[in-house]
């Protein structure tokens, strides 16, 4: 059985790699804006939390990138019989990077907009118990040295409904 804090991050990075997933959603962004904006290749979409110094250097990981990874279970017992019935926060991290700073200042936009595409187009269930009721929060941070020259995150969290049991 997998870990509910795993399952999670397993479903949604199915979601983000599908045909209609974030590729898809970023070439059709990139379209309508009529901007170049690198793919994001779903080998580059990874169920890790390691900070771009490790995923630069230890997992060898490329730009542009998003991790995915769990960061919080509350069990609220919502359902009193269910040995767990609560939220699960999943947090995506979009990494983008290149050596100007106003291209990954650009760029982290039109990730981040493909990724709630994405969500926007799947709210409800996801199967085995875990149900995307269309809650996230986006947080942008500003650019800084590193990457291939400057680089660019943006994390977003996702609040799960999770029932096991």
């Amino acid at each position: 059985m997998t870990p509910l804090s795993l399952l999670g991050t397993q479903k949604l990075a199915c979601l983000l790699k599908s045909t209609n997933g974030v590729d898809a959603q970023l070439a059709l962004l990139a379209q309508s804006g009529n901007i170049q904006v690198p793919a994001i290749p779903a080998a580059q979409i990874v169920l890790s939390s390691a900070s771009p110094d490790i995923g630069d250097k230890d997992i060898q990981l490329t730009y542009p990138r998003i991790c995915l990874y769990s960061s919080g279970l509350k069990n609220n017992q919502f359902e009193k019989f269910r040995s767990f019935s609560g939220t699960l926060a999943v947090n995506v991290d979009v990494w983008a990077s290149a050596n100007l700073v106003d291209q990954t200042d650009e760029w982290i936009h039109y990730y981040v907009e493909a990724v709630r595409q994405v969500l926007r187009s799947n709210v409800g269930d996801w199967g085995d118990g875990v149900l995307f009721p269309g809650q996230y929060d986006v947080q942008l941070q500003p650019p800084k040295s590193g990457g291939l020259g400057y680089v660019q995150s943006a994390r977003i969290t996702c609040a799960l409904t999770v029932t096991e049991g």
